[in-house]
């Protein structure tokens, strides 16, 4: 059993944040998430995107904001769960929660946030009749471990920056990569698209454009795609499918758990601390509504801190909070660290 202070479900932006303004409090935290990684869909879907509404930053790239963002928690050591999603929810007698995941992890909470974004993302699956057929069977959805690869025949079906990114990166692990998408354009990070581009001219990357994957073959796992291109069908031997058609958000096991839903959203208390209908549950970020609710990643974080303060409280019953700027208190992680400004030179002059 993983035993936290505050239990985390959802690892993006908001959800990263929280650990650090709860670690400012000494809340030792715990995060959820279906991903193999943090960061949700910025790290998931457009890793290389700007984005234009951070304050202090004029631009910042996606997976540069959640690089950040582990880098400003690093120091208060939060637990990890991955490519695991939180399933059942249970209040205990004694007002602490139980939360089991669908691989049956259980995690043991004080306080719960829900930071899930716009819920559980699903993966987009091709309209293939036998996919399921295959599925951990040689078609992944999700590349974990690139390492699983490592001198395998793989082919990649997509045209964002997923299946751009990924099809360089595996062209130094897998045996041969097959790049497939049904236009021969792609929306992408220029620079991922040039370097395809190069990786192709070198011979290194088959890419057939403009084609679509209609079928699947083997007996027990996956020895082949059949691919349609321009009226003409044939067979690529391969041992492994990964279409990456990007991810559809669903509320998922949440919508069971007796909060109040509303329009696939979470109802929570913005006029205090963003607590849902459960004491002790709280929902910060995308999957909350409120009157006025706006989903930006900065309205997130605001959210964040507010929901730690209340926490704090609820955990420290009677004990008062005096709040602190950081740059006059300091920050003291959990490792032992110690960042504080540098004092103030006293000397006289003469």
């Amino acid at each position: 059993m993983i035993t936290t202070d505050l239990l985390i479900i959802g690892a993006g932006p908001t959800g990263l944040f929280a650990v650090f303004e709860a670690g400012l409090l000494k809340m030792k935290c715990h995060l959820i998430d279906a991903l193999p990684q943090p960061g949700g869909q910025l790290t998931e879907l457009y890793p290389k995107k700007p984005i234009f509404d951070i304050p202090g930053f004029p631009s910042v790239n996606a997976g540069e904001l959640i690089d950040n963002l582990m880098e400003q928690i690093k120091q208060f050591q939060p637990g990890f769960t991955l490519g695991e999603t939180a399933q059942t929810l249970n209040k205990l007698e004694d007002g602490t929660f139980e939360v089991v995941t669908n691989k049956g992890t259980v995690h043991h909470a004080k306080a719960v946030a829900i930071a899930g974004g716009l819920g559980t993302f699903e993966p987009r699956k091709p309209t293939i009749e036998n996919i399921a057929d295959y599925e951990e069977k040689g078609v992944e959805y999700f590349i974990k471990e690139p390492e699983h690869f490592r001198n395998k025949k793989v082919v990649i079906a997509g045209g964002g920056d997923s299946a751009l990114d990924w099809s360089i990166f595996l062209d130094d692990v897998a045996s041969e990569v097959t790049l497939v998408h049904r236009r021969n354009e792609f929306r992408g990070a220029l620079d991922s698209v040039e370097k395809v581009q190069a990786l192709k001219d070198q011979g290194k990357i088959k890419l057939v454009t403009p084609a679509e994957v209609t079928g699947i073959k083997g007996e027990v796992k996956v020895t082949a795609i059949t691919l349609e291109k321009e009226g003409e069908t044939f067979d690529v031997e391969t041992d492994y499918f990964i279409p990456l058609f990007g991810l559809t958000p669903k509320l998922g096991d949440i919508a069971n758990w007796g909060l109040e839903i509303e329009k696939n959203a979470i109802v929570v208390n913005n006029a205090l601390d963003y607590q849902t209908n459960i004491p002790g549950i709280y929902a910060i970020g995308d999957i909350n509504t409120y009157p006025g609710k706006l989903k930006l990643i900065l309205c997130g974080f605001h959210e964040a801190t507010l929901m730690c303060q209340s926490v704090y409280n609820m955990l420290n019953p009677g004990k008062k909070y005096v709040l602190k700027y950081t740059t006059v208190s300091g920050v003291d992680g959990f490792d032992g660290s110690r960042k504080e400004a540098e004092k103030a030179v006293v000397k006289k002059i003469d």
